[in-house]
């Protein structure tokens, strides 16, 4: 009996279309690290030494975003089929996401209000504020705020478009009720809603993939409001209570959007069981 070809054994490292041996696509290649690694180019001169830290947190903070609208936007798709168990994975996904967007703040602090003094008028008029994808997460999630659109005038033409998008296409929350809805719930009123949605607390042996879905709803709100909370005191610990870059109120207007929330009915929901 002959032993069978190295070429043939599954995974073996002699390969020639497998890893190294086959040489198509490199670990930088496959990342595009040339691109991103070029990408953080400080403003200020001379050379101010945590304007480098101030642009990779922000860089960073726009990739999580990125893939937290890739798992919001799965989710909702999901969610209106009437799919409970992978819109709720990739909700938790999005809440680990989060937990690590609010890990990031430290070390954002770890910056002094001297340090970031050094290169804050570069900045101006750019601001946390323009972030394209993170209104755009909150939209998606269904705090839609078309007046966003009308004040601030400094979006592109392909950011306006995917905010347009996101306000007439179905939220989170929407794409969640019609999965109730679906279900034999009635939804149609918010009287309708917290009764539904009281019977499915008060019976999750028979609804509990609705109730945990509805759970993980108020963790992704509850986590996104923490990172608010969060980043409002890094901006209080760096500027005080000057204005923003942008011109918004600073952390007056930051503490303002701490109250907010994704699902107020859900929320609610506690006050009635």
């Amino acid at each position: 009996m002959t032993n069978p070809s190295p070429g043939n054994v599954a995974g073996n490292w002699q390969d020639a279309h497998f890893g190294e041996q086959g040489g198509r696509l490199t670990y930088g290649d496959y990342l595009r690290l040339s691109g991103l690694l070029d990408a953080q180019v400080p403003e200020s001169d001379p050379a101010a030494h945590d304007e480098l830290l101030f642009i990779t947190i922000h860089q960073v903070y726009e990739l999580w975003f990125k893939l937290i609208l890739h798992e919001l936007t799965d989710a909702r798709d999901r969610l209106l089929t009437g799919e409970t168990y992978l819109p709720r994975i990739r909700l938790e996904r999005c809440l680990a996401i989060q937990r690590v967007l609010v890990g990031q703040v430290d070390v954002i602090d770890t910056m002094t209000p001297q340090d970031f003094l050094r290169f804050r008028n570069k900045l101006s008029p750019a601001s946390g504020f323009q972030s394209a994808q993170f209104r755009e997460i909150e939209f998606l999630s269904g705090l839609k705020d078309p007046t966003y659109l009308q004040r601030f005038r400094g979006l592109s033409d392909a950011e306006q478009a995917r905010l347009n998008r996101r306000l007439e296409e179905p939220s989170v929350w929407e794409a969640f009720l019609a999965t109730l809805e679906k279900a034999g719930f009635a939804v149609g009123t918010k009287d309708e809603r917290i009764a539904s949605l009281l019977t499915i607390s008060r019976d999750r042996e028979h609804h509990g993939s609705y109730w945990d879905l509805a759970e993980t709803l108020v963790a992704h709100d509850q986590a996104w409001s923490l990172w608010r909370a969060r980043h409002v005191l890094m901006a209080e610990r760096q500027i005080g209570t000057k204005a923003g870059t942008g011109g918004s109120a600073g952390g007056a207007y930051l503490r303002s959007r701490v109250e907010l929330r994704f699902y107020p009915e859900l929320w609610e929901l506690r006050s009635h069981m």
